[in-house]
């Protein structure tokens, strides 16, 4: 059984959300466990879908059936990363600010979404592990 394609978004998942922990860590310059979750750089999201999108092009070849639902949900995750869940983000933010002084609201989460370089680089990541894998597994 193959179980690469189980395997290889779950490690584009763990270097991305390492990566990101690294680099967050280093802008904060401390632990940054605060900043885990959703937003920052490398797309996690990317990065999983990226990643199986790529290992079915080095497997199957991109004519395959399963390359073309991969890309398509690839493109949806993405496409919602960088507009839906950054207004989500937004709103909250706004949200936020009308709700400061307000007993016991609870704080909204403001870092929600994708830019367009968090996502390239979640792309970068994703491809890189299917690489990696396809090469090792080989």
């Amino acid at each position: 059984m193959d179980f690469s394609y189980a395997m290889t978004p779950f490690l584009a998942w763990l270097v991305a959300g390492v990566s990101k922990f690294v680099i967050n860590s280093i802008k904060a310059r401390k632990l940054a466990f605060g900043l885990i979750g959703y937003g920052g750089l490398p797309s996690n999201h990317s990065a999983i879908v990226s990643s199986m999108a790529a290992l079915i092009a080095l497997k199957e070849g991109i004519r395959h059936p399963a390359f073309g639902v991969a890309i398509t949900l690839a493109f949806i995750v993405m496409l919602d990363a960088n507009s839906l869940r950054r207004q989500v983000g937004r709103h909250a933010k706004a949200i936020n600010k009308l709700t400061a002084g307000v007993p016991d609201h609870q704080v909204l989460r403001e870092r929600m979404g994708h830019t367009p370089l968090e996502i390239g680089a979640g792309i970068a990541v994703g491809v890189t592990v299917a690489v990696a894998v396809k090469l090792v597994l080989a």
